[in-house]
């Protein structure tokens, strides 16, 4: 790795999709860590408010960038730019493709010859599953490599951690309102979920240390089982809730129908399907590279789900 660069906690950062997942907890983190200019770009009004109200002295702006508007000034403005703007569901592909792949576009033309781009990719370019998803992510990170300009890339795998609307926070709270949690087929499907508040520790080592070209696969520190996460949800919550197995046919129908109700299902046929696929990836040794162990996964769901502060705090599910 490259020696640390010179940045100055006063240095220009912009972060694109700030209101997400990730984004929220970036802009926690690099406060924590006092940096003063940074601004959010983000195009979910709901999220919006909640990170504006979160971190008041952040510059927090609502914008589509699929359209080109004076954002792509502050954009150019940047020392460091963090490209975290991704579509995670949807009915079609255009809208993947509009704000995947023509946003970043837009994004990347925009950003200043000197700066630095880190890009959060998705482990599932790597996937055996092809969706309208997995094909965008492949083509986003593609027009990031071809950009010309510095960057470094980033691949994690499924994502938990605080304001959490879908994923694991999701089950948590749906545990909370059902006696029996579905789990479809034996359950036994490999994941490895990487804490967000880990990840995000990533994006200030590597803006710090800016290395230009490489890609870096992100697990989470453990493999564990779909079924025996939600077994760990349950632990920590203390919930009684039944965990029980039902036909992978028939949880997928029952996906199905809900769709049809729901303009933003918290759970996909497609997603499913991606589940049970059984993706395992390879990733970097994160103590060793970035000077950090990583988080237990149960002290990390424990921090997810019981932090006096942040755990009540939920985002919009992405659609």
């Amino acid at each position: 790795m490259p020696q640390k660069c010179a940045l100055k906690k006063d240095d220009p950062i912009v972060i694109t999709g700030a209101a997400g997942l990730v984004g929220v907890n970036l802009v926690t983190l690099l406060l924590e860590q006092g940096h003063t200019r940074i601004t959010a770009l983000d195009k979910n009004k709901a999220n919006i408010a909640i990170l504006q109200k979160l971190h008041p002295g952040v510059a927090v702006r609502e914008v589509d960038l699929a359209e080109p508007g004076d954002w792509q000034a502050q954009v150019a403005a940047a020392s460091v730019v963090f490209l975290l703007h991704a579509q995670i569901a949807a009915k079609t592909e255009a809208t993947f493709t509009r704000n995947n792949v023509d946003a970043t576009r837009l994004v990347l033309d925009a950003v200043a010859f000197e700066a630095f781009v880190v890009h959060v990719s998705s482990s599932v370019v790597h996937s055996a599953a092809d969706d309208a998803y997995v094909r965008t992510k492949r083509a986003q990170e593609e027009l990031v490599a071809a950009s010309g300009k510095r960057h470094c890339i980033v691949r994690p795998t499924l994502m938990f951690g605080w304001f959490d609307g879908k994923h694991l926070g999701w089950l948590g709270r749906f545990m909370d309102r059902v006696p029996v949690f579905p789990i479809p087929g034996h359950g036994r499907y490999l994941r490895q979920p990487l804490y967000s508040r880990d990840l995000c520790r990533v994006l200030l080592a590597l803006m710090e240390l800016q290395p230009n070209g490489p890609a870096y696969d992100l697990t989470g520190p453990e493999e564990i089982t779909y079924i025996d996460i939600i077994k760990t949800i349950r632990d920590v919550k203390r919930s009684r809730t039944l965990v029980l197995r039902i036909p992978y046919v028939a949880f997928d129908g029952l996906l199905r129908t809900f769709a049809m109700f729901s303009s933003r299902p918290p759970f996909t046929s497609e997603q499913l399907a991606a589940l049970v696929v059984g993706d395992m990836f390879e990733g970097v040794d994160i103590e060793a590279t970035f000077g950090f162990a990583p988080t237990p996964f149960r002290v990390a769901i424990e921090q997810t789900l019981c932090d006096p502060v942040y755990s009540s705090i939920v985002l919009e599910s992405p659609h």
